[in-house]
């Protein structure tokens, strides 16, 4: 008796401690995490002598203001900014999607030699990284006469989001029981009508867990339109408000700050609605691949 009791005392304080050590270390990363929107928002609700005077606390505002946002939000060239990158966004979704779920449903239920060797080549190109990519894909959107464009950001984003999509996509129609194949072969069903009826319904979550990859991923984009876009008319939220707010060493914080809040808001919206279809397809789409 004595030796269970000790053996039950010593794993409840084990597990205690893992809960106190689980618990802290939760606490520190959501301190560390929302340390730069906290300062962020702070500083966008500051006035530009209150910015100034390096008095006072950085961490507490003494005469909050929307000025920055009512500025930003008045500025035609922001309006411009959000409608493409909506634009490109919305596009990029689409393609990705058309792309990643059709090339998915041929690797994972349309068996063929080298099947499996090519899907673990599409997740493996999601590992190169875009800054090794975007010059030779300069030289492609360059000679199709895209520079400059929205459309050429269309045509290169989809490498950033198609393959990781797609290896979500053949963890979800790899699950899916052979029998319902079979059964709709006899039935007659084409390959088209299997996936439209029969696939895409099943996979719904994996499909939305996509969906939100490629948004945020398409939304967040920086090193692709740095690279390719060069005047306002043409560029999104991630660099338009930076680069009309910076002038030589000249930064318009309380501007830059509210502009940066405002373009985080849609992926923040998309995630606070759709935080548990996202987390269920990424984990669902790992344990069936």
């Amino acid at each position: 008796m004595n030796l269970a009791a000790n053996i039950h005392g010593s794993l409840r304080a084990e597990r205690r401690w893992a809960l106190i050590i689980a618990y802290v270390s939760l606490c520190a990363a959501v301190v560390i995490f929302l340390l730069p929107p906290v300062y962020m928002l702070i500083t966008s609700l500051k006035t530009n002598a209150e910015m100034s005077n390096l008095q006072g606390n950085p961490w507490l505002v003494r005469s909050p203001t929307l000025e920055h946002y009512g500025t930003i939000l008045g500025n035609p060239l922001f309006l411009t900014f959000f409608w493409n990158s909506i634009k490109v966004t919305v596009l990029t979704v689409i393609v990705t999607m058309v792309i990643s779920v059709l090339a998915a449903f041929a690797l994972a239920r349309m068996r063929f030699w080298g099947s499996q060797a090519l899907a673990t080549g599409v997740f493996l190109t999601y590992l190169v990284p875009d800054t090794l990519l975007f010059i030779p894909l300069y030289q492609i959107v360059g000679g199709l006469g895209l520079l400059n464009s929205t459309w050429g950001l269309v045509l290169v984003y989809p490498t950033l989001t198609v393959p990781f999509c797609t290896w979500i996509m053949i963890g979800y129609f790899a699950s899916i029981p052979k029998e319902l194949d079979e059964a709709a072969l006899i039935d007659g069903a084409t390959w088209s009508q299997m996936l439209l009826k029969i696939f895409i319904p099943v996979a719904l979550p994996g499909i939305i867990a996509a969906t939100i990859f490629a948004f945020t991923v398409s939304w967040a984009a920086f090193v692709y339109p740095t690279a390719f876009i060069t005047t306002p008319d043409q560029m999104p939220l991630t660099i338009g408000v930076v680069s009309t707010l910076v002038r030589g060493d000249t930064f318009a914080w309380g501007q830059i700050m509210a502009g940066a809040l405002l373009a985080a808001l849609p992926p923040v919206v998309v995630y606070a609605f759709l935080m548990d279809y996202y987390i269920a397809g990424l984990t669902a789409g790992a344990t069936k691949g």
